[in-house]
């Protein structure tokens, strides 16, 4: 593989990379309803873009101004490759940069694992959401 680098960015200047893997991950590999992926939280939240270098998105994740981390995914090619963990470690920086005490999130029960592995901890039951089994998670910032 080669290198990638993270960038923090925004809805209105990277939407369409953005889009490109949470299309690819979230709609077309886990069948995630079109209607329920685009919402209004996008233009309001700080934004990770992981890229190759020549520039081509392979993962993303935002933080909305609550401290909700979402919308996390990697290309199937990069899984395995540490763009998860880093894509992770840019948006618990940014969290503890804007005062943030505590971050949650919705975590997909097959990717539980990988956040407990970052120090999240799961709370309350096992639930749907589109369609596939999540745990909500969440993790105090020092």
């Amino acid at each position: 593989m080669t290198a990638f680098t993270i960038e923090e960015t925004n809805w209105a200047r990277d939407a369409e990379r953005l889009a490109a893997v949470r299309r690819a991950v979230f709609i077309d590999e886990q069948g995630v309803p079109e209607a329920l992926e685009w919402d209004e939280h996008d233009a309001l939240a700080l934004h990770f873009l992981a890229t190759t270098l020549d520039g081509s998105p392979i993962g993303c994740a935002r933080l909305l101004p609550d401290g909700h981390v979402g919308r996390m995914a990697v290309l199937p090619a990069w899984r395995g490759h540490g763009v998860g963990r880093s894509l992770l470690a840019a948006v618990l920086n940014a969290a503890r940069a804007r005062g943030h005490a505590e971050l949650r999130l919705s975590a997909q029960t097959h990717a539980a694992d990988f956040y407990l592995q970052a120090g999240f901890v799961a709370h309350g039951a096992e639930y749907e959401e589109a369609g596939i089994p999540h745990v909500a998670m969440r993790k105090r910032l020092n």
